[in-house]
């Protein structure tokens, strides 16, 4: 039986997306999971824009907007994007810069360091903190939080995994509660220049988000903004070490970094898959998916279809174009994409920068994070020297 889950398919799934593709684009992955699969770029394309045939709304915690659809999400996204405005992304710049710096400071006499725990999580953590308005101090806390929300892609697979995760979120889920509620009491007494200030003031039409709403989007905040930006920033280095013929081009070249960077979220897509619903029996290269199941939009698939990309298995920082899905498309396009196109930049300038010559610091198969549907390692052990 296929595993798409496993550890080991985990780190490189890629050659098993392409396996089944060839045969069908369209696969059943039987109980306890019990999803259908959508590998090929069109496929996946119709399934995240057609949102008259494929819902949104699939079991997940309540008030998190990315699983509303229509006219609900359409209300929710409004209200969070005129908080989540592009001067506020931009003015994190030198914060993020200093950040980065401080992170590298750490572990640059040392010669190595773990590049997941030491400087990607953190650097993305403090940043979600920094923008939402909570102390930095609290990041630990946020770690916490971020791991339970994680681990809920388990709770899809059925057996002890799943009750563990569904305890887990439900256990830390009133502590997170009762901390939105105090920091949006403060913000109403005194507002500052931070996005929960805004999210709190954000109106549309006369309607504002609901604390509950808000908590759905700390929520979201907490694992999503965090976990891209941290896997993308791993998931670079690692294409880089196999890929040193790419380094040596971006170290010559490094305006294009912003291509690179694009390369990366296709060749090692963070998210690997979205949820949806058909609304009625949905017919796609002869099968048919029934109503009501759940669907799993294979976006790592999907950036690796040859019919979409040209020699799709070959890292090409100058691919173009280069038209992946690895943040979504259309109305469910990621929010937080700028922010993660942002930090990794700064990031990557820094880390090829300061380690002129790095490699991985164990020839053990990496651990993956704890989420099926993420791809990055949990650690990520390098040595590098000036």
């Amino acid at each position: 039986m296929l595993d798409f889950f496993s550890d080991e398919a985990r780190r490189n799934p890629y050659p098993l997306y392409s396996q089944v593709r060839g045969v069908t684009p369209v696969v059943r992955v039987p109980p306890p999971f019990d999803a259908w699969l959508i590998l090929d770029y069109e496929g996946a394309k119709r399934a995240i824009t057609e949102h008259g045939l494929f819902s949104s709304c699939v079991p997940a915690p309540p008030n998190w907007f990315i699983f509303f659809d229509p006219p609900n999400h359409t209300k929710q996204r409004a209200l969070i994007a005129k908080a989540f405005i592009p001067r506020m992304i931009a003015g994190l710049e030198p914060y993020i810069r200093q950040l980065s710096g401080q992170l590298l400071d750490q572990a640059i006499q040392r010669g190595q360091l773990d590049l997941a725990t030491e400087y990607a999580v953190p650097l993305a953590m403090k940043v979600i903190a920094r923008l939402v308005g909570i102390p930095g101090t609290d990041w630990e806390r946020f770690r916490r939080w971020s791991d339970a929300i994680l681990k809920l892609s388990y709770a899809r697979g059925g057996g002890p995994e799943a009750q563990a995760a569904s305890a887990e979120f439900h256990a830390v889920t009133p502590e997170m509660k009762l901390y939105v509620d105090q920091m949006i009491q403060r913000r109403r007494a005194s507002p500052t220049d931070d996005l929960l200030t805004r999210l709190v003031e954000a109106e549309v039409d006369g309607q504002r988000l609901t604390q509950e709403e808000v908590l759905g989007f700390f929520q979201l905040l907490v694992v999503g903004g965090q976990e891209t930006t941290a896997n993308l920033i791993n998931n670079a280095i690692l294409s880089f070490v196999e890929n040193p013929d790419q380094l040596a081009r971006l170290r010559d070249r490094m305006e294009l970094l912003p291509s690179a960077i694009e390369e990366v979220l296709r060749y090692r897509s963070p998210l690997q898959w979205i949820m949806r619903t058909p609304r009625r029996d949905v017919e796609m290269h002869g099968q048919v998916i029934p109503a009501g199941k759940l669907v799993l939009v294979m976006v790592g698939s999907a950036n690796h279809d040859p019919r979409q990309f040209a020699d799709p298995e070959r890292f090409d920082i100058t691919r173009d174009p280069n038209p992946h899905i690895a943040f979504g498309h259309g109305i469910h396009f990621c929010l937080g994409a700028a922010l993660t196109r942002l930090e990794a930049r700064i990031a990557l300038t820094d880390l090829l920068t300061r380690m002129p010559h790095f490699e991985l610091a164990s020839n053990d198969p990496w651990e993956p994070r704890k989420g099926l549907h993420v791809h990055g390692p949990s650690r990520l052990p390098i040595r590098f020297s000036g």
